[in-house]
């Protein structure tokens, strides 16, 4: 049954501004299940808030897709008034639930786009299509992407390969083509992070960057995408957290009016809705307290606040900020019209059947993104061990927290069918690794993440890499996630040292790796199934 969408201008203040909040909730179903404590709240306390604050939305994140379907029917039927629930699925809802659709990152695209910028765009659209579809299938109606800020910095932190490219003009025609895809189903998208965080070395999610580019560069390579995608149609806008002494010298571009308002609305001529960035991130509770920053996001312009560090208090110091005659009540108003005309374009009605998420079509695109972004050189193929010992040794940044490595995956079966032993080891504790006698199949998984503050590279990782290679035991080198760090292995190791570069961390991604170093049938790796390897 679908949901109807009541008369916002019959609502109390409060009733108004809580629209305009959008909470962090888990995607599991039960509170055992919560992985983000600090950030997710018991059911019990989330069930007050949608019941009692007329919360716009949450944006979720963990559990599978079938749970998700459960969980989206369940936040639901909580609230009064419609939600919107978001999530951050600029790699296909399989990247955040597992079971949907989980595409490489968007960076693939630009190395295939280099090649065939006509195939690039046909990707993306259906990158954006199918997101969109599967998105609705389990209750998903607010897409927080397209990335479209230009990654021109190899050193950035947090964008890194989540952009289309380096180039306004990659990043540009790759974006509107997802946008497009995506406009073909009831469901909102996203451009962000206005206007820029691709040339940045600082994570905003820990510090406050600084941009300190002229006005005609910002409108040379930053701006570009963000009109083209304006021009596409996209739904909402995500600020940046960042500094721009160019723009505005005082306050960062969340909290800036003549950005917001002056830039955006008024020279770019965006109508639609301005949503935060998370304000929970260390570059917003770093600047002021969270009560302030609430406020202070509303006076600069947003319609949407992400994640406050507690509804209740932000609902009401926005309210005592109305009473005072700080912000008008036509401000408000404002933004919850522009909030209103999003949820119509919202079909709010039960998820489909979970048959949606098995698209052969998405497994083929996958595969044909992997394939045709892949790189390789030195000697290939990589002859198998003829003796023993010899290990596969994977470095990976978080083993506690890889929704993409068991014993069952690629990285670890088929390494140990060709007769290799295996050793994992986080970035953290690489400095332990041991320099013995073993030739070693070194498998590399890194790319630009949130709350680290760097790039996954420091100067300590890339001296233990160093005496891995001095060594000379280092048989075959497999790099998952950044073409960044593929550059500075390529000026490490011997010429003829066999190497496979692959975007996607995925394990179709690793089966596709190995295939091509080792010279394997496709496939191969569907046949370990049936061996028992003694794990």
């Amino acid at each position: 049954m679908t949901k109807l969408l009541p008369n916002w201008q019959q609502f109390s203040l409060k009733e108004k501004i809580g629209q305009t909040i959008v909470v962090r909730a888990s995607g599991y179903l039960f509170d055992a299940q919560i992985r983000y404590p600090e950030w997710e709240v018991p059911n019990h306390q989330l069930q007050r808030w949608l019941e009692n604050l007329n919360l716009g939305g949450v944006i979720l994140l963990g559990g599978s897709s079938a749970e998700l379907l459960m969980r989206s029917r369940q936040l639901q039927s909580w609230s009064t008034t419609p939600l919107l629930i978001a999530a951050d699925i600029e790699e296909g809802v399989g990247q955040r639930f597992s079971g949907a659709s989980w595409f490489p990152p968007p960076m693939a695209l630009s190395a295939i786009a280099a090649k065939n910028l006509s195939l690039a765009r046909e990707y993306a659209l259906k990158m954006g299509e199918i997101t969109a579809k599967e998105a609705l299938t389990v209750g998903i109606n607010w897409i927080l992407a397209p990335v479209v800020d230009v990654n021109n910095n190899p050193a950035n932190p947090v964008i890194n390969i989540r952009a289309f490219g380096d180039t306004p003009t990659i990043v540009s025609n790759l974006a509107t083509a997802f946008i497009e895809g995506a406009k073909q189903y009831p469901v909102l998208t996203t451009a962000k992070h206005f206007p820029g965080h691709g040339d940045t070395v600082t994570d905003s999610h820990l510090n406050l960057p600084t941009l300190l580019h002229s006005d005609e560069r910002l409108a040379q390579i930053e701006l570009p995408p963000f009109k083209q995608a304006l021009a596409t149609g996209v739904d909402s806008v995500m600020t940046a957290h960042l500094s721009i002494p160019a723009w505005d010298c005082q306050y960062p571009v969340t909290l800036s009016n003549s950005i917001l308002n002056g830039k955006l609305r008024q020279q770019l001529g965006f109508e639609g809705i301005i949503v935060t960035d998370a304000l929970i991130m260390g570059s917003m509770t770093k600047y002021a307290p969270p009560e302030e920053i609430a406020v202070m996001a509303v006076e600069a312009g947003v319609d949407v606040l992400l994640m406050p560090d507690n509804p209740e208090k932000a609902i009401d110091s926005i309210y005592k900020a109305v009473k005072s005659g700080r912000i008008s009540e036509t401000r408000i108003d404002r933004s919850v019209a522009r909030i209103w005309q999003a949820k119509e374009k919202v079909v709010f009605s039960p998820p489909n059947s979970l048959f949606e998420l098995f698209d052969p079509e998405a497994t083929k695109i996958t595969e044909s993104i992997l394939r045709d972004s892949l790189k390789v050189g030195g000697n290939i193929p990589l002859q198998p061990p003829q003796a023993q010992p010899v290990r596969n040794l994977i470095a990976i940044d978080d083993v506690l927290n890889c929704n993409f490595l068991d014993i069952h995956t690629p990285a670890v079966a088929i390494p140990k069918k060709l007769g290799y032993q295996l050793q994992i080891v986080a970035r953290q504790t690489l400095a332990g690794v041991q320099l013995d006698t073993r030739d070693t199949l070194l498998q590399v998984f890194i790319r630009g993440n949130p709350f680290r503050g760097s790039a996954g590279f420091t100067p300590q990782t890339q001296k233990i890499y160093q005496q891995l290679i001095a060594a000379n035991k280092i048989q075959g080198l497999i790099i998952y996630g950044s073409s960044y760090i593929l550059d500075w292995f390529c000026s490490q190791i011997p010429s003829d040292l066999p190497w496979v570069f692959t975007y996607g961390q995925m394990p179709i991604a690793q089966a596709i790796a190995l295939e091509k170093l080792f010279n394997l049938a496709p496939n191969f790796s569907d046949t370990l199934s049936n061996h028992n390897f003694g794990f």
